[in-house]
This record gives C-alpha cells, structure tokens and sequence, in this order.
C-alpha cells in the first residue's frame, strides 16, 4: 500500500506462492487468546507481516501483537516485525511507563532500520498496529493507516486513527516541516505517499514520522476482543462489519480467516492481514462468551 502504482510494479522479495497462513495460541495465563491469518490477496507480492508474541516481564505475562503494511518492498515491515517488539520489552521502563517506552522502542526501531538502509537504492517504508497487553491494561499504538478496533459491551470502537496526509493536523505537520500534501491519485506526502505515519521511507523521513498515537483501554468483563488489520481489510469492511463477524466465532484464528475471506470476496487489491485476540480472563466469561 502507498506509493503509487508505477513505484509498486518493481520486484519485492516475497512472492504469492507463500499462499495464506494462519494460526493462533492461548496465554499461559488463561486470559486471552489469539489468532492470525494472512494472505497475499490479488497482490503479486507479499509485504504484509505480522507478530503474536507472549513473553514475560518482570514477572508479567505480556501480549504483543502487531500488524505490519510495507510499501516500497518488503524490507521494512520485516524489519519492525523482527526488531520492535523485542527493543519494546528491553526498555527499561517497558512496565512502569510503558506509553513512552512504545514511543521510544518506535523511534529507535525506525532509526536503527534507517541506519541499516544506507546501500539500498530503494525507499521502503511501513505502517505498524500493534497491541500491548500488560495485567489489566491494553495499549494499542499506531503509524500509518493498520488499524485497531475493539468490541465493547457487543459495540465496535475504533482505538487507532488512520494516519492520512489530509487530516488537518497531519497536513500542518507536513507543511510545517517543509513538505506537502498533493491529490495523485489520493492524498499523498509529496505527491507520493499515502500515509502520514510510517517506519522507513528516508526520503520523505522529515515528514513521514514514526510517532505513534498510543491509546490505553482498561481490560475488563465489557472489553470482548481486538481486531488488528491491514488496509486491505479495512478498504471494504467497516468496524462494525468487522466486529459483527467476529463476535459469534470463538476460536480467534477462524474468526481472522473468516475476516481475510470475507474481504477477499468483497475484491480488495491489497495484502490481508488479520490478528484477532479474545479477553477471556474475567469472572463472567463464560456467560459473555454466549452472548458474544
């Protein structure tokens, strides 16, 4: 996704005879599970990557999970997905200030992946969404235009913000450093790109920044489940949509697949890719899983 199509017709690394994947796991705490599911889609190419991850921290079992969109080639969003989250839980205030460990482990992943960039002659970027489970609390961050969605109480809540050149705010950030927003096509940083946000891009580094937006929910017996995606879901199925599908299916690796199949069908051009992870660590869970 992002630059234009004349930029995207160049060779990638990974071909669409990886064919869809998917898969899933439950914590050791019994508290959430998880499942994925990706697929190239109509693309020749595969620049979609994802991360589910549990480790512990200081005692903790954390949850990381993350949607990964490269434009430009594959290399970035392989490199945020090999790097972040492991840079995230090596920060030392990962769990006593754990927003601005997600906004330092984002910024130097994106400077360490620009460092490693300085003999390619290509620009290759990436949105990341990504999802932060720590005790009661879920910490979903964002660059680029991979979104988070959770269902509350049987209702669709978005919980990141598509980054895009012509939001108001983002369009004066670009041209406060210097850039602009022009129409090719969409709205593009540069006449090029079509995120605000992202990993990589070091041609357009001054204006495409890798700050994430980071919004905090508290787990509780309302919050059901998260929906991480790509564009290619999100271009042809709303939040609602997408919750509505996911709400009577319990095993969160069929609920990803059927999300990837549904916007299959629906014809989206892109990369899909889908993490769904389900709370079940309250004491009215089995009740709520009936209802859900």
């Amino acid at each position: 996704m992002g630059y234009l199509n004349s930029v995207l017709q160049s060779s990638n690394q990974l071909q669409a005879e990886y064919g869809p994947v998917s898969g899933g796991g439950l914590s050791q705490n019994g508290k959430f599970s998880y499942g994925y599911s990706s697929s190239p889609g109509k693309r020749s190419s595969m620049e979609d990557f994802y991360e589910t991850r549990i480790d512990g921290v200081d005692g903790e079992i954390v949850g990381l999970f993350g949607v990964f969109d490269g434009h430009g080639g594959a290399r970035a969003a392989e490199y945020v997905k090999q790097n972040l989250f492991s840079n995230l839980i090596r920060h030392p205030k990962f769990i006593s200030d754990t927003k601005s460990a997600i906004a330092d482990a984002y910024n130097h992943t994106d400077s360490e992946f620009l460092k490693s960039e300085n003999n390619q002659n290509r620009d290759a970027g990436s949105t990341a969404s990504t999802a932060i489970l720590v005790g009661d609390r879920l910490l979903v961050a964002n660059v680029g235009d991979s979104r988070a969605v959770i269902c509350r109480g049987g209702n669709a809540f978005a919980v990141s913000r598509d980054h895009k050149p012509d939001q108001s705010d983002e369009r004066q950030r670009i041209e406060d450093a210097g850039g602009f927003v022009m129409w090719a096509g969409t709205w593009r940083v540069g006449g090029v790109l079509a995120v605000s946000r992202a990993f990589g891009d070091r041609l357009l580094k001054q204006y495409v920044v890798a700050d994430p937006e980071i919004q905090e929910e508290k787990v509780d017996s309302s919050l059901e489940f998260l929906i991480l995606a790509s564009d290619g879901l999100w271009d042809v199925v709303s939040n609602e949509e997408a919750v509505a599908m996911v709400k009577p299916i319990q095993d969160p690796e069929q609920a990803a697949k059927q999300l990837m199949q549904e916007a299959c069908h629906r014809g989206s051009a892109d990369n899909i890719t889908c993490v769904v992870v389900r709370f079940l660590g309250t004491q009215d869970g089995s009740s709520r899983s009936v209802s859900a």
